[in-house]
């Protein structure tokens, strides 16, 4: 397991990764005019896997932040919600569940929520390791708000992708080659328990 300082250390680093994400987001939605304010949808309920130990250890930091009674109580959503996705996985339906941590409208660890929830939403690709470019139109708000522009703006998540490889490396040392590949929802991650390394 990480040491407490050099764990502390990533995870002020994995912060203002985040933060730097979000700013480079905020930049393209407000070249669009993206906002979430009244939309219709709620991306809280798209069926997202996560894929870093790091992400998945910083956010048990956040739930650890609430009271007792609340980590309970998230957990006990966590472990309905993936219930119901193993339920609608089997009839081969994509699962459009509440996220366990969205309490009334508002995530309840936003301020560790995982670089999906960051970034979901505008024009965005990345270049793989292996030199294939992906990329992703955005929600169907955006999509409406870029249909008349010639070029939309696209925010380019590669080195995100790359500070994040980056901070997993360090978080898992040595282990990187001999850990089973993270693959999990939110939801599963919190049934679990913090991950152990």
């Amino acid at each position: 397991m990480q040491e407490e300082s050099s764990k502390s250390i990533l995870f002020e680093k994995l912060s203002r990764l985040y933060s730097e994400m979000e700013e480079a987001y905020d930049r393209t939605a407000g070249n669009i005019g993206l906002s979430c304010r009244g939309c219709p949808d709620n991306c809280c309920t798209s069926y997202f896997q996560h894929h870093t130990y790091v992400e998945w250890a910083y956010l048990w930091k956040g739930l650890r932040s609430c009271p007792n009674e609340k980590q309970r109580e998230f957990v006990h959503r966590a472990a309905e919600y993936v219930r119901q996705s193993q339920v609608l996985l089997a009839r081969g339906a994509k699962p459009r569940i509440m996220c366990p941590l969205n309490d009334n409208g508002l995530c309840r660890l936003y301020k560790y929520r995982v670089m999906i929830c960051r970034m979901h939403g505008v024009p965005n690709s990345f270049v793989m390791p292996d030199g294939k470019k992906r990329a992703f139109p955005g929600c169907f708000r955006c999509q409406e708000l870029c249909s008349h522009l010639e070029e939309a703006p696209v925010l380019d998540r590669t080195d995100s992708y790359r500070g994040l490889a980056s901070l997993e490396m360090a978080f898992v040392g040595q282990k990187m080659k001999t850990l089973p590949r993270v693959n999990l929802t939110l939801a599963e991650m919190l049934v679990q328990g913090p991950p152990e390394i």
